[in-house]
């Protein structure tokens, strides 16, 4: 996506060299829709991607995910806390979680790990 397209809006933040990208996409136009989350995002975030995924799902086999951090661990924790909520919802179709790659990125201290989650049928 460039920041030419209708749907996209790059802004610089506050003076500072942060920027942050906002797009919009039709949920009709992807054949699986993704998302990332922050590990160091609060409990909060969690329960907001729980419901978002959960919603998807109602119209969608799978969702897949990322989740990323500054230390080893925090993906992890958070996945775990994720599937926690996920799994207490009361869904009709009971769930899918399957582990996807997972590492971190060279020359920086962020670590990741990606999650498909699919209703069974």
């Amino acid at each position: 996506m460039t920041v030419a397209e209708p749907d996209a809006n790059l802004r610089h933040l506050s003076g500072g060299r942060a920027v942050r990208l906002e797009y919009t996409f039709e949920l009709a136009e992807v054949t699986v829709p993704r998302f990332s989350v922050e590990a160091t995002e609060g409990i909060g975030k969690l329960f907001t991607l729980a419901t978002l995924a959960l919603n998807v799902l109602d119209t969608r086999e799978r969702v897949e995910l990322v989740f990323h951090g500054l230390n080893p661990e925090d993906p992890a924790k958070k996945i775990e806390a994720f599937r926690r909520i996920l799994s207490s919802s009361g869904t009709k179709w009971s769930l899918q979680f399957d582990p996807g790659e997972g590492g971190s990125v060279p020359g920086s201290s962020s670590y990741y790990q990606w999650i498909a989650v699919g209703r069974r049928k």
